[in-house]
């Protein structure tokens, strides 16, 4: 056994052994020939793959080299240089926006909106199953007179006698809006500046006659609408039960969303009508009608968080003229769409 005193200490990396310098073959050293790496809180070898987070466990780590041992300390990694004459220097640091890109134009909020084709849970079409308004028309004809205006928004025609029941009614099953200086129905949105012209407007739907007003005839309703997003849509839901898929819509531009439900036991109406925070893919939206709320899926055109849904919008209320049109102005109230 050689005398300790003869004995030379490695300094290969990850050895640290004492040896032999006479006695000394090639594979007795067994070491790391890299450099230690320190990187985020993970410490390991750059001649292998093995990492930790301890320090005795890196420092526990074998070699995956063999060799001889060798008495040479292997040469200090360099440091940096560091200029002292650039101490009081200040850096400025300037932080670009994580979207590069150039920020979307954003379309007119009057813009032709689309109409969603909603996909219709069965459940919904179970829930509102015999359930219909009282029709006006099964009334005792003696109580309805002669001339008799029909109630529906924009129809023109007078009761005539029985006869009158088996006509066509046309007429607009939504609510009128002023906004902006504009005048359009929420059911067909088209939009007019003119009171005269928006009378004058024909009905987009077609049903029977309503001689006789019911007390909840054309009654607003309201409705718990709550909204949250992802990184890519918006969920929009409006909390309803018992509304009829096939008289309400859902009409969509890429910063303007249109919700009308219809509630056929309580003939009433449920409206939303906003102005969106940010720009969405119309194409690339859905809705979706279930029994207990309606869900909208907006995709986002753009990247980014919304802080609110909507941008809120100063409306005026316009005074409607007098007119001889009795039927439709008697209806005709300014929505304030910051209510809804």
């Amino acid at each position: 056994m050689a005398d300790d005193n003869n004995l030379e200490i490695c300094y290969n990396r990850g050895c640290g052994k004492k040896f032999d310098p006479n006695n000394n073959n090639k594979e007795d050293c067994q070491h790391h020939p890299g450099h230690p790496v320190f990187h985020d809180a993970y410490k390991g070898w750059s001649c292998c793959n093995k990492k930790c987070t301890d320090f005795t466990e890196f420092l526990s780590i074998k070699g995956c080299t063999k060799s001889k041992h060798s008495n040479i300390k292997p040469p200090e990694l360099p440091k940096p240089v560091v200029d002292k004459s650039k101490a009081n220097e200040v850096i400025e640091v300037s932080v670009k926006p994580l979207n590069s890109t150039p920020a979307l134009e954003r379309p007119p909020f009057e813009s032709p909106q689309v109409t969603l084709k909603p996909t219709v849970s069965p459940a919904l079409l179970e829930q509102i199953q015999g359930l219909t308004v009282l029709d006006s028309t099964k009334k005792d004809v003696n109580s309805i007179a002669i001339g008799q205006s029909c109630k529906n928004n924009s129809c023109k025609r007078t009761y005539q006698g029985p006869a009158s029941n088996d006509e066509v009614c046309t007429y607009h099953p939504g609510v009128p809006i002023f906004h902006e200086g504009l005048k359009y129905w929420s059911c067909c949105q088209k939009k007019t500046t003119d009171f005269a012209v928006f009378l004058e407007q024909p009905g987009c739907s077609q049903g029977n006659h309503v001689w006789v007003q019911k007390g909840a005839s054309n009654k607003k309703v309201k409705c718990r609408m709550d909204w949250h997003q992802t990184g890519t849509h918006v969920i929009v839901s409006v909390y309803a039960k018992k509304y009829n898929p096939d008289s309400s819509f859902i009409k969509l531009n890429p910063v303007h969303l249109t919700v009308d439900l219809y509630f056929p036991e309580e003939n009433s109406r449920y409206n939303l009508d906003i102005e969106l925070r940010g720009i969405v893919d119309v194409d690339a939206s859905s809705a979706t009608m279930l029994p207990t709320k309606t869900e909208i899926k907006l995709r986002k055109k753009e990247p980014g968080s919304w802080s609110k849904l909507d941008i809120p919008r100063q409306i005026t209320t316009e005074e409607p003229e007098e007119t001889a049109e009795d039927n439709i102005t008697s209806q005709v109230d300014a929505v304030d769409l910051s209510d809804i």
